[in-house]
C-alpha cells in the first residue's frame, strides 16, 4: 500500500535531544504531529515507527531520534492510501495553525518543517483531520492510547 500519514505523538516533559545532523533540539511538553509518506510500503513504514528503538531499529530519520526518547509515545496514526505523496500539502496546512520544529523531517523537500506541536490534543487532531479532508482523501485512524 502507498500513502501518507501523520503520527500523533505525546511528549510528557520538556526535553532536549540530539537529532542526527540537525543537532540539539528543544521539545516542549506537548502533543506533536509528524507528517510522512511511504510510496513503497506504507504499512512497513508505520510499523517501523511503532517499533521500540531497542528492537534493532537504526536511528535514521529525524523522527527516529525523537521517538527514541522515553518521554515520547505515539498515541495515534492517521493515514490515507494514495499513489501520490501529499505529505507536503498536509505539512503546509498544519504550518498555518501550529507551531513547528524548524527543519525537522523535511530534508528532502522545501517545507519549513514536518513536525508540529500544540498543548491541545483535540486542536491538533482536529487540524490533522481537517488537512486530510481538505485533500479529499479517505483517512484511516489507529488509536493506541486514549487521553483522559
Amino acid at each position: 500500500m502507498k500513502g501518507f500519514y501523520v503520527l500523533i505523538i505525546e511528549n510528557r516533559k520538556d526535553i532536549e535531544l540530539e537529532i542526527g545532523k540537525l543537532g540539539c533540539v528543544a521539545f516542549e511538553k506537548s502533543f506533536y504531529a509528524y507528517v510522512g509518506s511511504a510510496l513503497s510500503g506504507l504499512e512497513r513504514r508505520i510499523e517501523r515507527h511503532l517499533r521500540d528503538p531497542g528492537d534493532n531499529k537504526k536511528l535514521h530519520w529525524h523522527i527516529d531520534y525523537f521517538l527514541a526518547s522515553p518521554t515520547v509515545e505515539i498515541i495515534a496514526v492517521v493515514f490515507a492510501k494514495s499513489v501520490d505523496s501529499k505529505e507536503c500539502e498536509i505539512a503546509t496546512n498544519l504550518n498555518r495553525d501550529l507551531a513547528a520544529i524548524t527543519d525537522f523531517g523535511c530534508t528532502d523537500c522545501r517545507c519549513p518543517s514536518h513536525l508540529f506541536f500544540s498543548t491541545s490534543l483535540s486542536r491538533l487532531k482536529e487540524l490533522v483531520h481537517t488537512s486530510f479532508y481538505g485533500l479529499g482523501v479517505e483517512l484511516y485512524s489507529m488509536v493506541f492510547y486514549q487521553q483522559n
